[in-house]
Protein backbone atom coordinates (compact mmCIF):
# COMPACT_ATOMS: atom_id res chain seq x y z
CA UNK A 1 0.00 0.00 0.00
CA UNK A 2 1.09 3.23 -0.77
CA UNK A 3 1.06 5.40 2.59
CA UNK A 4 1.80 9.43 1.55
CA UNK A 5 1.36 12.34 4.02
CA UNK A 6 -1.84 14.24 4.16
CA UNK A 7 -1.30 17.22 0.86
CA UNK A 8 -1.80 19.97 3.82
CA UNK A 9 1.73 18.64 5.65
CA UNK A 10 3.48 18.95 2.46
CA UNK A 11 2.73 22.48 2.36
CA UNK A 12 -0.64 23.30 0.88
CA UNK A 13 -1.50 26.72 0.22
CA UNK A 14 -4.84 27.13 2.22
CA UNK A 15 -2.92 25.93 5.39
CA UNK A 16 -0.72 27.71 7.57
CA UNK A 17 1.83 25.21 8.75
CA UNK A 18 2.28 27.07 12.17
CA UNK A 19 -1.18 25.47 12.84
CA UNK A 20 0.07 22.31 12.60
CA UNK A 21 1.21 22.12 16.09
CA UNK A 22 -2.62 21.11 17.28
CA UNK A 23 -2.77 18.20 14.38
CA UNK A 24 -1.48 15.01 15.28
CA UNK A 25 2.42 14.28 15.24
CA UNK A 26 2.78 12.85 12.54
CA UNK A 27 -0.14 11.60 10.39
CA UNK A 28 0.97 8.43 9.36
CA UNK A 29 0.53 7.66 13.33
CA UNK A 30 -3.07 8.75 13.88
CA UNK A 31 -4.57 7.56 16.94
CA UNK A 32 -7.94 8.03 15.61
CA UNK A 33 -6.91 6.47 12.08
CA UNK A 34 -4.63 3.25 13.46
CA UNK A 35 -3.27 1.31 9.97
CA UNK A 36 -3.28 -2.11 10.63
CA UNK A 37 -0.53 -3.82 8.09
CA UNK A 38 -1.51 -6.78 6.00
CA UNK A 39 0.53 -9.44 5.18
CA UNK A 40 0.54 -8.62 1.54
CA UNK A 41 2.31 -5.75 2.52
CA UNK A 42 4.68 -7.71 4.57
CA UNK A 43 5.49 -10.15 1.42
CA UNK A 44 5.53 -6.90 -0.72
CA UNK A 45 8.50 -5.44 1.45
CA UNK A 46 10.31 -9.27 1.74
CA UNK A 47 10.32 -8.91 -2.39
CA UNK A 48 11.39 -5.22 -2.70
CA UNK A 49 14.06 -5.54 0.29
CA UNK A 50 15.81 -8.78 -0.51
CA UNK A 51 18.79 -7.24 -2.40
CA UNK A 52 19.66 -5.14 0.16
CA UNK A 53 18.98 -6.80 3.40
CA UNK A 54 21.05 -9.76 4.64
CA UNK A 55 19.05 -12.93 5.20
CA UNK A 56 20.31 -13.76 8.78
CA UNK A 57 20.93 -17.77 9.94
CA UNK A 58 18.55 -18.96 12.41
CA UNK A 59 20.27 -22.00 14.50
CA UNK A 60 20.02 -24.30 17.14
CA UNK A 61 21.73 -23.04 20.08
CA UNK A 62 23.72 -24.65 22.81
CA UNK A 63 21.73 -23.39 25.69
CA UNK A 64 18.87 -26.02 24.18
CA UNK A 65 20.42 -28.90 26.12
CA UNK A 66 20.48 -26.31 29.52
CA UNK A 67 16.84 -25.12 29.19
CA UNK A 68 15.04 -28.29 28.09
CA UNK A 69 13.70 -26.59 24.83
CA UNK A 70 15.41 -26.96 21.37
CA UNK A 71 15.72 -23.03 21.08
CA UNK A 72 16.23 -21.49 17.62
CA UNK A 73 18.68 -17.87 17.44
CA UNK A 74 17.67 -15.51 14.28
CA UNK A 75 21.07 -13.67 14.72
CA UNK A 76 19.92 -10.55 12.83
CA UNK A 77 22.35 -8.76 14.92
CA UNK A 78 24.43 -10.03 11.48
CA UNK A 79 22.65 -7.25 9.49
CA UNK A 80 25.40 -4.65 8.58
CA UNK A 81 24.56 -1.52 11.31
CA UNK A 82 24.10 -4.97 13.91
CA UNK A 83 20.01 -4.66 13.70
CA UNK A 84 16.56 -5.98 12.65
CA UNK A 85 15.74 -1.93 12.24
CA UNK A 86 17.70 -2.11 8.81
CA UNK A 87 14.52 -4.25 6.94
CA UNK A 88 11.88 -1.46 8.04
CA UNK A 89 14.24 1.57 7.15
CA UNK A 90 15.16 0.00 3.45
CA UNK A 91 11.46 -0.86 2.98
CA UNK A 92 10.45 2.75 3.78
CA UNK A 93 12.40 4.42 1.59
CA UNK A 94 12.43 2.28 -1.53
CA UNK A 95 8.95 3.04 -1.22
CA UNK A 96 9.57 6.80 -1.43
CA UNK A 97 8.21 8.80 -4.75
CA UNK A 98 11.28 10.59 -6.74
CA UNK A 99 10.66 13.88 -5.60
CA UNK A 100 10.64 12.71 -2.15
CA UNK A 101 13.85 10.96 -2.90
CA UNK A 102 15.43 13.86 -3.83
CA UNK A 103 14.41 15.87 -0.91
CA UNK A 104 15.25 13.28 1.49
CA UNK A 105 13.96 12.03 5.12
CA UNK A 106 14.32 12.64 8.19
CA UNK A 107 13.97 10.61 11.58
CA UNK A 108 14.74 10.56 15.62
CA UNK A 109 16.71 7.69 17.06
CA UNK A 110 19.05 7.30 19.94
CA UNK A 111 21.03 4.47 17.61
CA UNK A 112 19.58 1.58 15.94
CA UNK A 113 16.93 3.27 13.89
CA UNK A 114 19.49 5.90 12.84
CA UNK A 115 22.22 3.67 11.70
CA UNK A 116 19.67 2.09 9.49
CA UNK A 117 18.20 4.99 7.95
CA UNK A 118 21.81 6.57 7.49
CA UNK A 119 23.14 3.11 6.08
CA UNK A 120 20.45 2.70 3.53
CA UNK A 121 19.88 6.19 2.83
CA UNK A 122 23.48 6.26 1.82
CA UNK A 123 23.54 3.00 -0.33
CA UNK A 124 20.10 4.41 -2.15
CA UNK A 125 21.29 8.03 -2.49
CA UNK A 126 18.48 9.64 -0.53
CA UNK A 127 19.75 12.49 1.82
CA UNK A 128 19.41 11.47 5.49
CA UNK A 129 19.02 13.84 8.52
CA UNK A 130 18.62 12.03 11.52
CA UNK A 131 18.18 13.88 15.01
CA UNK A 132 19.93 12.55 18.07
CA UNK A 133 19.45 13.45 21.61
CA UNK A 134 22.38 14.32 23.91
CA UNK A 135 22.37 10.91 25.84
CA UNK A 136 22.66 9.30 22.46
CA UNK A 137 26.17 7.14 22.53
CA UNK A 138 29.19 8.99 20.74
CA UNK A 139 29.59 5.97 18.87
CA UNK A 140 25.99 5.44 16.88
CA UNK A 141 26.93 9.31 16.47
CA UNK A 142 29.83 8.56 14.71
CA UNK A 143 28.68 5.73 12.45
CA UNK A 144 25.98 7.86 11.41
CA UNK A 145 28.22 10.48 10.38
CA UNK A 146 30.75 7.77 8.60
CA UNK A 147 27.37 7.33 6.19
CA UNK A 148 27.28 11.03 5.43
CA UNK A 149 24.18 11.63 7.10
CA UNK A 150 23.48 15.33 8.70
CA UNK A 151 23.31 14.53 12.31
CA UNK A 152 21.69 16.78 14.30
CA UNK A 153 22.60 16.71 18.42
CA UNK A 154 19.48 17.64 20.31
CA UNK A 155 16.95 17.08 22.95
CA UNK A 156 17.85 16.08 26.47
CA UNK A 157 15.49 12.89 25.31
CA UNK A 158 13.79 11.30 22.85
CA UNK A 159 10.67 12.83 23.20
CA UNK A 160 12.40 16.03 22.90
CA UNK A 161 14.27 15.29 19.69
CA UNK A 162 11.26 13.94 18.40
CA UNK A 163 9.50 16.95 18.70
CA UNK A 164 12.86 18.55 16.81
CA UNK A 165 12.46 16.14 14.26
CA UNK A 166 9.30 16.68 13.01
CA UNK A 167 8.81 20.30 13.17
CA UNK A 168 12.69 19.98 10.55
CA UNK A 169 9.92 17.55 8.38
CA UNK A 170 7.91 20.15 8.36
CA UNK A 171 10.05 23.07 7.55
CA UNK A 172 12.62 21.40 5.03
CA UNK A 173 9.95 19.27 3.42
CA UNK A 174 11.40 16.16 4.54
CA UNK A 175 9.52 12.73 5.07
CA UNK A 176 9.58 11.91 8.56
CA UNK A 177 10.19 8.09 8.89
CA UNK A 178 9.02 6.92 12.93
CA UNK A 179 11.14 4.07 13.86
CA UNK A 180 8.29 1.67 14.54
CA UNK A 181 4.95 2.57 14.05
CA UNK A 182 5.27 4.23 10.43
CA UNK A 183 3.43 1.13 8.37
CA UNK A 184 6.22 0.53 5.97
CA UNK A 185 8.54 0.24 9.03
CA UNK A 186 6.46 -2.76 10.29
CA UNK A 187 5.59 -4.13 6.69
CA UNK A 188 9.73 -4.56 6.49
CA UNK A 189 10.40 -5.45 10.32
CA UNK A 190 7.76 -8.48 9.45
CA UNK A 191 9.72 -9.92 6.84
CA UNK A 192 12.33 -11.49 9.16
CA UNK A 193 9.10 -13.61 10.28
CA UNK A 194 9.07 -14.66 6.62
CA UNK A 195 12.72 -15.85 6.55
CA UNK A 196 12.10 -17.40 10.17
CA UNK A 197 9.22 -19.86 8.92
CA UNK A 198 11.87 -21.03 5.89
CA UNK A 199 14.48 -21.78 8.08
CA UNK A 200 12.53 -23.83 11.15
CA UNK A 201 9.95 -26.27 10.77
CA UNK A 202 7.88 -27.34 13.51
CA UNK A 203 8.11 -24.25 15.70
CA UNK A 204 6.14 -23.71 18.91
CA UNK A 205 6.75 -20.21 19.47
CA UNK A 206 8.45 -17.26 18.90
CA UNK A 207 10.07 -14.68 20.94
CA UNK A 208 9.91 -10.82 20.14
CA UNK A 209 11.57 -8.47 22.27
CA UNK A 210 8.96 -5.40 22.01
CA UNK A 211 9.43 -1.80 22.93
CA UNK A 212 7.11 0.28 20.17
CA UNK A 213 5.85 -2.57 19.00
CA UNK A 214 6.41 -2.62 15.34
CA UNK A 215 8.37 -5.89 15.35
CA UNK A 216 6.07 -7.72 17.02
CA UNK A 217 3.46 -6.52 15.07
CA UNK A 218 5.14 -7.30 11.69
CA UNK A 219 6.02 -10.76 13.03
CA UNK A 220 2.89 -11.58 14.48
CA UNK A 221 0.75 -10.72 11.47
CA UNK A 222 3.40 -13.26 8.94
CA UNK A 223 3.05 -15.96 11.12
CA UNK A 224 -0.22 -16.26 12.46
CA UNK A 225 -0.91 -15.99 8.80
CA UNK A 226 1.37 -18.93 7.98
CA UNK A 227 0.43 -21.07 10.74
CA UNK A 228 -2.11 -19.94 13.36
CA UNK A 229 -0.90 -22.36 15.81
CA UNK A 230 2.51 -20.70 16.79
CA UNK A 231 2.49 -19.05 19.72
CA UNK A 232 3.63 -15.39 20.15
CA UNK A 233 5.60 -14.26 22.75
CA UNK A 234 6.21 -10.24 23.11
CA UNK A 235 8.79 -10.09 26.35
CA UNK A 236 10.14 -5.99 27.54
CA UNK A 237 11.88 -4.93 30.48
CA UNK A 238 10.25 -4.34 33.93
CA UNK A 239 11.45 -0.77 33.24
CA UNK A 240 9.81 -0.11 29.66
CA UNK A 241 6.91 -2.04 30.03
CA UNK A 242 4.62 0.11 27.84
CA UNK A 243 3.33 -2.97 25.81
CA UNK A 244 1.94 -4.54 29.14
CA UNK A 245 0.64 -1.66 30.45
CA UNK A 246 -1.06 -0.79 26.64
CA UNK A 247 -3.02 -4.48 27.24
CA UNK A 248 -4.13 -3.30 30.75
CA UNK A 249 -5.28 -0.04 28.91
CA UNK A 250 -6.80 -1.54 25.89
CA UNK A 251 -4.41 0.66 24.39
CA UNK A 252 -1.28 2.62 24.00
CA UNK A 253 -1.08 4.60 26.99
CA UNK A 254 1.80 6.65 27.86
CA UNK A 255 4.29 4.86 30.43
CA UNK A 256 7.16 6.44 32.46
CA UNK A 257 10.64 4.54 31.85
CA UNK A 258 13.87 4.16 33.37
CA UNK A 259 17.44 3.34 32.41
CA UNK A 260 17.43 -0.34 31.44
CA UNK A 261 19.88 -3.04 30.07
CA UNK A 262 17.55 -2.86 27.03
CA UNK A 263 17.88 0.43 26.17
CA UNK A 264 16.51 -0.65 22.50
CA UNK A 265 13.02 -1.65 23.90
CA UNK A 266 12.85 2.30 25.59
CA UNK A 267 9.63 3.65 24.40
CA UNK A 268 7.30 4.91 26.59
CA UNK A 269 4.46 4.72 24.36
CA UNK A 270 3.44 1.55 22.13
CA UNK A 271 3.01 2.81 18.35
CA UNK A 272 -0.89 2.89 17.59
CA UNK A 273 -0.44 1.40 14.46
CA UNK A 274 1.55 -1.45 15.81
CA UNK A 275 -1.31 -2.03 18.47
CA UNK A 276 -3.53 -2.07 15.93
CA UNK A 277 -1.88 -4.49 13.81
CA UNK A 278 -0.87 -6.57 16.73
CA UNK A 279 -3.45 -6.55 19.39
CA UNK A 280 -5.29 -9.86 18.13
CA UNK A 281 -2.57 -11.71 17.53
CA UNK A 282 -0.60 -11.84 20.19
CA UNK A 283 -0.61 -15.15 23.08
CA UNK A 284 1.49 -13.64 25.59
CA UNK A 285 3.82 -10.46 27.06
CA UNK A 286 6.39 -11.63 29.71
CA UNK A 287 7.94 -8.75 31.50
CA UNK A 288 11.64 -9.80 32.77
CA UNK A 289 13.81 -8.12 35.26
CA UNK A 290 17.10 -6.64 34.50
CA UNK A 291 19.45 -8.70 36.17
CA UNK A 292 18.02 -11.05 34.05
CA UNK A 293 18.51 -9.75 30.99
CA UNK A 294 22.46 -8.90 32.19
CA UNK A 295 22.32 -12.78 32.69
CA UNK A 296 21.37 -13.31 29.45
CA UNK A 297 23.86 -10.81 27.49
CA UNK A 298 26.36 -13.29 29.61
CA UNK A 299 24.74 -16.47 28.87
CA UNK A 300 25.04 -15.63 24.52
CA UNK A 301 28.68 -14.77 25.48
CA UNK A 302 30.12 -17.76 27.10
CA UNK A 303 27.63 -20.24 25.24
CA UNK A 304 27.29 -19.10 22.04
CA UNK A 305 30.28 -16.39 21.26
CA UNK A 306 27.18 -13.54 20.47
CA UNK A 307 27.62 -10.49 21.78
CA UNK A 308 23.87 -8.78 21.56
CA UNK A 309 22.20 -5.76 23.27
CA UNK A 310 19.89 -5.82 26.20
CA UNK A 311 17.25 -5.68 23.97
CA UNK A 312 18.04 -8.79 21.71
CA UNK A 313 18.60 -10.80 24.74
CA UNK A 314 15.31 -10.31 26.36
CA UNK A 315 13.93 -13.08 25.10
CA UNK A 316 16.57 -15.56 26.54
CA UNK A 317 15.89 -13.74 30.00
CA UNK A 318 12.12 -14.81 29.74
CA UNK A 319 13.52 -18.78 29.63
CA UNK A 320 16.16 -17.84 32.02
CA UNK A 321 14.04 -16.61 34.81
CA UNK A 322 11.28 -19.59 34.43
CA UNK A 323 8.90 -17.93 32.61
CA UNK A 324 8.12 -19.82 29.44
CA UNK A 325 8.44 -23.18 31.54
CA UNK A 326 5.14 -24.04 29.20
CA UNK A 327 7.61 -24.75 26.40
CA UNK A 328 9.97 -27.34 28.11
CA UNK A 329 10.16 -30.25 25.38
CA UNK A 330 8.78 -27.21 22.74
CA UNK A 331 10.72 -25.94 19.44
CA UNK A 332 11.28 -21.89 20.54
CA UNK A 333 12.75 -19.19 18.07
CA UNK A 334 14.29 -16.81 19.84
CA UNK A 335 14.85 -13.01 17.67
CA UNK A 336 18.30 -11.47 18.58
CA UNK A 337 16.95 -8.04 17.44
CA UNK A 338 20.60 -5.91 17.54
CA UNK A 339 23.98 -6.27 19.22
CA UNK A 340 25.28 -2.40 19.09
CA UNK A 341 26.22 -2.44 22.63
CA UNK A 342 28.62 0.06 24.01
CA UNK A 343 32.07 -1.50 25.46
CA UNK A 344 31.49 0.25 28.41
CA UNK A 345 27.36 -0.93 29.14
CA UNK A 346 29.15 -4.12 27.69
CA UNK A 347 31.35 -4.44 31.01
CA UNK A 348 28.86 -3.30 33.38
CA UNK A 349 26.29 -6.23 31.77
CA UNK A 350 28.91 -9.17 32.38
CA UNK A 351 30.16 -7.48 36.16
CA UNK A 352 25.93 -7.72 36.98
CA UNK A 353 25.35 -10.98 35.32
CA UNK A 354 28.43 -12.54 36.90
CA UNK A 355 26.78 -11.11 40.36
CA UNK A 356 22.82 -12.27 39.13
CA UNK A 357 24.65 -16.13 38.84
CA UNK A 358 26.52 -16.29 42.13
CA UNK A 359 29.64 -15.87 40.54
CA UNK A 360 30.27 -12.80 41.85
CA UNK A 361 30.10 -12.19 45.50
CA UNK A 362 30.70 -9.58 48.24
CA UNK A 363 30.90 -10.38 51.67
CA UNK A 364 32.13 -9.01 54.97
CA UNK A 365 33.99 -10.82 57.36
CA UNK A 366 35.08 -9.82 60.71
CA UNK A 367 38.55 -10.90 61.57
CA UNK A 368 41.26 -10.41 64.36
CA UNK A 369 43.26 -6.97 63.64
CA UNK A 370 46.28 -8.42 64.94
CA UNK A 371 49.64 -9.07 62.50
CA UNK A 372 48.42 -11.76 59.69
CA UNK A 373 44.64 -11.89 60.57
CA UNK A 374 43.70 -10.37 57.01
CA UNK A 375 46.67 -12.36 55.31
CA UNK A 376 44.77 -15.29 57.02
CA UNK A 377 41.51 -14.45 55.30
CA UNK A 378 42.99 -14.08 51.89
CA UNK A 379 44.63 -17.51 52.28
CA UNK A 380 41.21 -19.30 53.14
CA UNK A 381 39.78 -17.52 49.94
CA UNK A 382 42.88 -19.43 47.97
CA UNK A 383 42.38 -22.51 49.01
CA UNK A 384 39.41 -22.98 47.72
CA UNK A 385 40.65 -21.35 44.31
CA UNK A 386 38.34 -18.21 44.90
CA UNK A 387 39.71 -15.30 43.00
CA UNK A 388 39.91 -11.91 45.16
CA UNK A 389 38.91 -8.53 43.04
CA UNK A 390 38.91 -6.02 45.89
CA UNK A 391 39.50 -6.02 49.04
CA UNK A 392 38.81 -2.93 52.21
CA UNK A 393 39.18 -3.06 55.95
CA UNK A 394 37.22 -0.58 58.24
CA UNK A 395 38.28 -0.29 61.92
CA UNK A 396 36.39 2.81 62.71
CA UNK A 397 32.63 0.76 62.82
CA UNK A 398 33.58 -2.53 64.51
CA UNK A 399 31.47 -2.19 67.46
CA UNK A 400 32.87 -5.86 69.39
CA UNK A 401 36.33 -5.10 70.39
CA UNK A 402 39.23 -2.75 69.28
CA UNK A 403 41.42 -5.78 68.09
CA UNK A 404 38.82 -6.55 65.51
CA UNK A 405 38.91 -5.19 61.50
CA UNK A 406 35.77 -5.85 59.31
CA UNK A 407 37.06 -6.79 55.90
CA UNK A 408 34.90 -6.73 52.30
CA UNK A 409 35.58 -8.50 50.21
CA UNK A 410 34.39 -9.08 46.57
CA UNK A 411 35.35 -12.06 44.60
CA UNK A 412 35.00 -14.16 41.57
CA UNK A 413 33.87 -17.83 42.19
CA UNK A 414 33.31 -20.31 38.88
CA UNK A 415 29.91 -21.18 39.83
CA UNK A 416 26.68 -21.17 42.35
CA UNK A 417 27.65 -24.33 43.92
CA UNK A 418 31.22 -22.50 44.15
CA UNK A 419 29.80 -19.84 46.01
CA UNK A 420 27.64 -21.92 48.53
CA UNK A 421 31.39 -23.86 48.85
CA UNK A 422 32.94 -20.21 50.14
CA UNK A 423 29.79 -19.33 52.30
CA UNK A 424 30.23 -22.47 54.22
CA UNK A 425 34.04 -22.27 54.72
CA UNK A 426 33.95 -19.21 55.95
CA UNK A 427 30.92 -19.77 58.43
CA UNK A 428 32.99 -22.21 59.71
CA UNK A 429 36.51 -19.90 60.12
CA UNK A 430 34.67 -16.46 61.49
CA UNK A 431 31.68 -15.89 63.87
CA UNK A 432 30.90 -12.62 62.15
CA UNK A 433 30.23 -13.55 58.26
CA UNK A 434 27.54 -11.47 56.04
CA UNK A 435 26.85 -11.73 52.25
CA UNK A 436 24.98 -9.30 50.12
CA UNK A 437 22.70 -10.30 47.93
CA UNK A 438 23.73 -13.74 47.95
CA UNK A 439 21.58 -15.54 45.08
CA UNK A 440 18.57 -17.53 46.32
CA UNK A 441 19.17 -21.26 44.85
CA UNK A 442 16.07 -22.00 43.65
CA UNK A 443 16.51 -19.09 40.76
CA UNK A 444 19.24 -20.93 39.15
CA UNK A 445 17.50 -23.69 37.50
CA UNK A 446 19.55 -22.66 34.17
CA UNK A 447 23.11 -22.62 36.09
CA UNK A 448 25.98 -23.82 33.78
CA UNK A 449 28.60 -26.03 34.95
CA UNK A 450 26.85 -26.66 38.19
CA UNK A 451 25.64 -29.94 39.15
CA UNK A 452 24.02 -28.58 42.01
CA UNK A 453 20.41 -28.12 41.21
CA UNK A 454 20.07 -31.77 39.58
Amino acid sequence: MDYRYPSSIEGDDDVNLNDTEEMVDDPLCNPDKPVKVSFEEITSAAYKIRMGIKNTPCEKSHLSDLTNMSIFLKKDFLQHTGSFKERGARYAMVMLNEDERKRGVIAASLGNHAQAVCYHGYQLGIPVTVVMPLIAPIMKIQKCREYHANVVIEGNDMAEAKKIAYKMSREKSLTYINGYDHPHIIAGQGTIALEIMEQVQNIDAIVVPTGGGGLLAGVSVAVKMLNPNIKIIGVESERCASYSKAMENNGPVFTPIEGTLADGLAVPEVGFNAWETSRNHIDKMIVVKEEWIALAILRFIENEKCVVEGAGACGLAAILAGQMEEFKGKRVVLILSGGNIDTTILGRCLERGLAADGRLIKCRVTVSDRPGGILELCKLFGSIGVSIKDVIHERAWVASDVFSVEVKVVCETRDYAHSVQLRDLLNSKYKIVSFENFPDKDEFKYNCGSLLYS
